[in-house]
């Protein structure tokens, strides 16, 4: 009977201890800048080499080539580093995208055909260039796995740990702070850009009336919550602003994207 309660003690004190823990935001009570300018690039290339694995990663020149225009105009137009963003398309219906903790961001091919516009998809990537700049990545990690298991990862502490950090990634809501914080970014990083901000809006607004029979590929609905809310938010904000509206891509590209992805599933 003693061993039972002691046995139990352990177990509520380990619970106890660990939801502590994750409560404490150690991007600000820990010297962890050292630890990301050092680590960050052996995390990434980590997931990267496991994503590459487990996933098909789509290698069609013409497809790469039409996002990382996109994603070239953005960064170009916020002085923002272009070797440090790389894209990776991979081939899966759901429509999702994620950020890794530096230089990568995952788009599914599923988000791509989810896009009405580039406009659309520029805002997506924005949003998703903005978790990377504001250092997002790096706290989500921190608060739901902890220091322990980083750096586990970057050590190269398996594929079990591995795929836990891509499941954190790719599967969990980021605080509501912080993607205020990534929308209100996107949006400036849009407009100076010269890209109408809108189309973001209205990408949030017709994902959170999906369909139910689409709703279970609908994983940017699920770790980006409130979507209703967050478009009337990005309006909100940009009826405030004064911006030009570029044209996107040349003739023909976008539908051509949008033929190319769907070839892939056929």
């Amino acid at each position: 009977m003693m061993v039972a309660v002691r046995l139990l003690v352990l177990i509520v004190g380990f619970v106890l201890s660990w939801f502590l823990l994750s409560q404490v935001d150690w991007m600000d009570r820990l010297s962890i800048e050292e630890l990301s300018q050092d680590s960050q690039d052996k995390l990434s290339e980590f997931i990267k080499e496991q994503i590459e694995r487990s996933e098909e990663v789509i290698k069609d020149k013409d497809i790469i080539k039409t996002i990382d225009s996109l994603v070239q105009i953005i960064v170009s137009a916020n002085a923002i580093d272009g070797e440090d963003v790389k894209v990776i398309v991979v081939n899966n219906q759901e429509v999702n995208a994620f950020a890794l903790p530096k230089a990568y961001m995952v788009i599914n091919s599923g988000l791509i055909a989810a896009c009405k516009s580039p406009e659309a998809l520029s805002g997506v990537i924005a949003h998703e260039l903005s978790h990377i700049q504001l250092k997002h990545v790096e706290r989500k990690l921190l608060k739901e796995l902890g220091v322990a298991v980083l750096l586990s990862s970057t050590a190269g502490g398996g594929a079990e740990v591995m795929k836990q950090v891509i499941k954190t990634l790719s599967g969990t809501a980021y605080d509501r702070s912080l993607e205020q914080e990534a929308d209100e970014s996107a949006v400036r990083y849009l407009i100076n850009a010269q890209i109408d901000p809108e189309p973001l809006a209205s990408f949030f607004y017709d994902l959170s009336l999906g369909e139910p029979e689409f709703v279970s590929k609908l994983s940017w609905v699920s770790t980006h919550d409130d979507s209703k809310e967050r478009a009337e938010a990005i309006i909100e904000i940009i009826s405030k602003k004064e911006y030009g509206k570029r044209p996107m891509l040349g003739k023909g590209t976008w539908s051509d994207l949008q033929e190319n992805i769907q070839q892939l599933n056929k």
